[in-house]
């Protein structure tokens, strides 16, 4: 939970308290691909995403996934201090093999004393219940803790359509509640400035992470990068981006209505200068992070705080 003097629950403070020390996310790259790129549901995949299938910053998928995770370990180690890794299988749909692979691949990476757990990305649509079942057995087995990551992005039907994901609401709902059947961690990916989104579906968005119990959460805004759908609309006009102002007025939001138990991982992305035509406003994230920080406490706002009003006022009216 917040500490004293808090306005949301940092993901670097939950694996304090988890872990007793400094433990770093480390990203690794399978250079896979996705049903929406591969013709199954579509091809080129979601507007926004661009050729790296998600992070621009690992390193590349033809090096072996235990080369990888070596590398970010003596990197990240020495440049954050951290004597405890959780590899997180990040581009790409990384559940969308079959299950040997897939084994194999999530029992590589959970090599190491200094291991404490995975992390696995992939879309709501693609996680079977064999996987699940072999995960929740692995976690237990290896004592290590197994989150999956979905990319929801926002809870309006109609802005998914958009963004071409070739998915809707229900997978998100149908996923997550299996994911927490099995035991494991949920965290959940959010597009907080969609300009096809109004204050309504953000706030919409957050109570539905809140009542899938997803554990963590990453909040992005919307960058976009070089050679995709979105920057070919964007140059065309077609699409306007909402500015760093409405940005931080949304994420503000977004955590008031946050269950204040789910810890953020990230309350704003961020992409190389050289892969995007726009991302955060050619902004530092932090000073955008620093700001939102800023008017929560000016406005006397924190995490949950709309969140808990609406169950204090359901619990009175119903007593």
């Amino acid at each position: 939970m917040m500490a004293c003097g808090q306005v949301y629950y940092p993901y670097s403070q939950w694996l304090k308290a988890r872990y007793g020390q400094k433990v770093y996310k480390i990203p690794v790259n399978l250079a896979g691909t996705c049903p929406n790129r591969d013709g199954t549901l579509g091809t080129g995949g979601c507007i926004f995403c661009g050729a790296c299938g998600g992070s621009a910053e690992s390193l590349s998928g033809i090096m072996p996934v235990r080369e990888q995770i070596e590398k970010n370990k003596a990197y990240m180690g020495s440049r954050y201090h951290a004597g405890r890794f959780i590899p997180f299988l990040q581009n790409f749909t990384n559940t969308y093999m079959d299950l040997a692979s897939f084994k194999s691949i999530v029992g590589t990476c959970a090599e190491g004393d200094d291991v404490v757990g995975v992390a696995i990305s992939t879309r709501p649509d693609c996680v079977t219940d064999a996987q699940l079942a072999f995960l929740e057995e692995f976690q237990g087995q290896r004592g290590l803790d197994v989150c999956v990551e979905l990319g929801l992005q926002t809870a309006n039907y109609k802005t998914l359509a958009r963004l071409g994901r070739q998915h809707g609401l229900g997978d998100y709902v149908d996923a997550a509640r299996r994911i927490k059947d099995h035991g494991l961690q949920l965290c959940t990916h959010t597009i907080l400035d969609l300009p096809w989104d109004d204050l309504v579906d953000v706030a919409e968005t957050a109570a539905i992470v809140s009542g899938a119990g997803s554990d963590f959460v990453k909040c992005h805004s919307l960058y976009i990068e070089r050679g995709t759908r979105l920057a070919d609309s964007y140059e065309k006009g077609e699409i306007r981006l909402l500015d760093a102002e409405a940005y931080i007025e949304r994420a503000i939001l977004f955590l008031s209505h946050l269950a204040p138990d789910v810890a953020v991982q990230r309350i704003i992305g961020r992409a190389p200068a050289s892969d995007t035509v726009v991302a955060n406003w050619h902004t530092s994230w932090w000073k955008i992070r620093d700001t939102l920080i800023q008017r929560m406490m000016e406005q006397d706002i924190c995490q949950g705080k709309d969140y808990l009003a609406k169950r204090a006022l359901l619990g009175t009216a119903m007593a």
